[in-house]
């Protein structure tokens, strides 16, 4: 969709995906610093000193979303570049009219379950490859091909991260403990002005005319939020992606940051 021309605050939607991720996930920046910070570490041309020359490294940014982990690269890494590859036309129309002009910021449109899903990407190799909340859509056997394919992309001595969820199997009573204690946080956080749930978030965007026919096509294609769209997915523990990501030819992996339920693991080429 071609956003240019349209009345809609890009920015204003972007930032109220990112309130609305955070009713469910209230230490999202915590582990978006982490990700920056390894990737600053890891993945910049001639190691951190190189930020904001203007060599900063190409990241594939994969299921971008409304490429809220484009933002905070750019800002902390200016000389970053980043191509963000997602299937939800309707996010994919908020992240191409926020960076609307931005030569640093490409987009591409891609199923990460088709097996050519990479065919369609303007790079043949990246730094690095982040994701956030996005990869336990997928099921566990997927997830390992996702991982080979990732793999393929990245450079000798680039890094991945995924942020997700990662609950402990082993550890039955802390995890619902954790469970617990989150949705009464967000009982009470329910009632705050301005705060949106997942459905409430799409009920609005879907009210928005600049959106409209991206909004349309996302519940025709992937589903309805308002009604129930999540897929048939799986969650691993955080032990789990590291067995994958070695297994798909990472030469290092371990876990970098977690939470009770969440957790961020780090693959390096």
């Amino acid at each position: 969709m071609d956003t240019a021309g349209t009345d809609a605050d890009w920015q204003a939607w972007q930032e109220s995906w990112d309130r609305q991720q955070e009713f469910y996930l209230p230490d999202r920046e915590e582990r978006f610093r982490v990700m920056l910070d390894m990737t600053e570490a890891l993945a910049v041309p001639g190691g951190p000193q190189g930020a904001g020359d203007g060599t900063g490294p190409a990241v594939l940014d994969l299921a971008c979303g409304t490429g809220s982990i484009s933002r905070r690269l750019l800002e902390r890494l200016p000389g970053a570049r980043s191509t963000g590859v997602d299937l939800d036309p309707a996010l994919l129309t908020i992240a191409r009219g926020h960076f609307a002009g931005d030569g640093r910021v490409e987009f591409v449109s891609a199923d990460l379950t088709d097996p050519q899903w990479t065919r369609k990407l303007p790079h043949r190799s990246y730094d690095a490859v982040l994701t956030a909340t996005a990869l336990h859509w997928l099921r566990t056997e997927q997830l390992g091909v996702l991982y080979g394919q990732i793999a393929g992309v990245l450079r000798d001595g680039g890094v991945f991260m995924n942020a997700d969820h990662m609950p402990d199997e082993t550890t039955p009573r802390i995890t619902e403990a954790a469970h617990a204690a989150d949705r009464a946080r967000r009982e009470r956080a329910a009632g705050t002005p301005g705060t949106r749930d997942w459905i409430a978030w799409w009920d609005e965007l879907s009210r928005e005319p600049a959106v409209a026919d991206a909004v349309a096509e996302r519940f025709r294609t992937i589903g309805n939020p308002l009604t129930g769209d999540h897929s048939d997915g799986e969650v691993q523990p955080a032990a789990r992606h590291v067995e994958l990501l070695r297994a798909a030819g990472f030469a290092e992996a371990r876990t970098v940051w977690s939470s009770p339920l969440d957790g961020l693991v780090l693959g390096l080429r």
